[in-house]
């Protein structure tokens, strides 16, 4: 009896935390296929055909995410830690240069999701805090793929990330043609170009 009660007791925590890591997958793949939705067809993307396209039912993604606004916060936060996480793995990876070259990059594909969440969520909630809880996460990542190069001597010391951030921010969100990203990548050469030592 005692050996029965014993192995009952061992097999529980498999059983508890199957579902966990089931759920953990759930969400994760909803984000990644939210994220897809809105950036193809706008923040309005229909949440249902998003949870088809994720495989799971419609209540999974309402149990994770009660509300289109919870879903495109998340969307945003995911694309944040990206961004932070990118800079440090490629500053482990790729030479200085080529490290914020493709950082830079990312950042032009996280800002066309960005975009899209950022009206969204304005007219959802008038000024969501998502943004300025964030924030502090981008600054981060800059500082750390910037100071990389410059300690190099691959870019002048005397450059400031942030002007290479807003003249790419620019681009993206006043930008008048649909073309947009095109010139925002081609605009990633030439800060790079005018930022190498003289």
């Amino acid at each position: 009896m005692r050996a029965e009660n014993s192995s009952k007791s061992t097999e529980k925590p498999t059983s508890t935390r199957k579902p966990r890591a089931d759920g953990q997958r759930n969400r994760e793949l909803i984000v990644q296929v939210a994220k897809a939705a809105f950036t193809e067809s706008g923040a309005n993307a229909s949440l249902d055909e998003i949870a088809k396209t994720a495989g799971v039912g419609a209540g999974t993604l309402y149990r994770h995410f009660p509300s289109r606004e919870a879903l495109l916060e998340a969307v945003y936060r995911a694309e944040v830690e990206k961004l932070a996480e990118a800079a440090e793995e490629f500053g482990r990876e790729l030479p200085p240069l080529e490290a914020l070259k493709t950082w830079l990059l990312l950042f032009i594909d996280h800002l066309a999701t960005k975009k899209i969440i950022a009206a969204a969520l304005n007219g959802l909630v008038g000024s969501s805090p998502v943004f300025e809880e964030n924030m502090s996460k981008v600054r981060g990542a800059v500082a750390l793929i910037y100071q990389r190069a410059m300690k190099s001597g691959d870019i002048r010391p005397d450059i400031n990330p942030v002007d290479h951030v807003l003249a790419i921010v620019g681009v993206t969100f006043f930008g008048s043609s649909e073309d947009w990203k095109e010139s925002a990548v081609r605009l990633v050469d030439i800060l790079i170009a005018g930022s190498r030592p003289l």
